[in-house]
């Protein structure tokens, strides 16, 4: 079998110990990601976003053939624990499209991929879960940042792939100097 992952932030930069083959592709299916979900850390990661406009997301082979373990390894990956193995989401052709990604299998045969995971988590600020944020208070929010969480928050923004140009970023760039890396 073989699996895909999609990535659109610190996946990228930073696989840590996920196992893809070699190197990240930037033809990945167009998704409505934006810097939505606040973590403990500090940082406001890339999340899907419905009501976003779409960018062309990342996508790597992984190494296995097991989707199991392909989802079990991205979820290690990302911290979260095993109870909410929902938040990695999977798509294959014995799978339903997710709603969160409606052309999934189109892209997935065109690449050539039987399986495609992804991190699914949602939106979360100020404690509360599917809450997005303004890109007002987003921007409020990373400019009272200090110390190793402003650290945090700045590397995940100017890390992130060229590609994922979204309104929140071009915001960021424009108010807090947060240029691309």
């Amino acid at each position: 079998m073989k699996i895909a992952c999609l990535g659109w932030g610190s996946l990228i930069w930073d696989p840590k110990s996920l196992p893809i083959q070699s190197q990240w592709f930037k033809n990945g299916p167009l998704l409505p990601v934006e810097f939505a979900r606040q973590s403990a850390d500090g940082r406001l990661t890339l999340v899907i976003e419905p009501t976003s406009n779409p960018v062309p997301t990342l996508w790597a082979m992984m190494e296995g053939i097991d989707l199991d373990l392909a989802r079990d390894q991205l979820r290690e990956r990302e911290g979260i624990p095993k109870k909410y193995i929902r938040n990695i989401g999977v798509w294959s052709l014995e799978e339903d499209t997710p709603e969160s990604i409606p052309n999934i299998d189109e892209w997935a045969i065109d690449v050539g991929v039987d399986a495609v995971i992804w991190t699914a988590l949602g939106p979360k600020f100020s404690g509360y879960n599917g809450r997005v944020p303004s890109i007002e208070e987003a921007v409020d929010y990373l400019g009272k940042l200090s110390g190793a969480e402003f650290k945090n928050a700045r590397r995940y923004v100017c890390n992130a792939p060229l590609q994922i140009d979204t309104a929140y970023r071009r915001r960021f760039e424009q108010e807090l100097g947060w240029k691309p890396t």
